[in-house]
């Protein structure tokens, strides 16, 4: 027995802003969206995350989490530049003493989305 992949799923009440968030800003596809299921599938690389409006199935006060969602890329400046003046920025890049050059946004629910290359030694 193997887990085979990890695809987190991220509730929204706005179904077409985050569509419109996670595709003309972050650069993902919308590999398949089904309106009346209030759900979508976004992929970029090897990266899939499902955004789903909250249903019956699922206890629901308001959106949140406690954590934020690391993507680790080949080339953190080029996408700090990109990003930078498109989002709402936690935190600007810079190195940390763990070894990675990193920055955070936040999307257009309020998931935190942090962003980070190891530091070549």
């Amino acid at each position: 027995m193997s887990i085979t992949e990890l695809r987190p799923m991220l509730w929204t009440e706005d179904l077409k802003g985050t569509l419109d968030f996670y595709t003309r800003v972050l650069g993902f596809s919308a590999s398949e969206v089904n309106e009346e299921w209030g759900w979508g599938n976004l992929v970029i690389d090897d990266v899939s995350i499902m955004i789903a409006k909250p249903n019956e199935h699922t206890p629901y006060d308001k959106i949140g989490f406690t954590g934020s969602f690391y993507f680790t890329t080949d080339d953190v400046d080029v996408l700090w530049e990109k990003l930078k003046d498109k989002v709402n920025v936690c935190y600007g890049i810079e190195n940390f003493f763990y070894g990675m050059r990193e920055f955070a946004v936040y999307d257009n629910n309020g998931y935190l989305l942090q962003f980070g290359q190891e530091i070549a030694s």
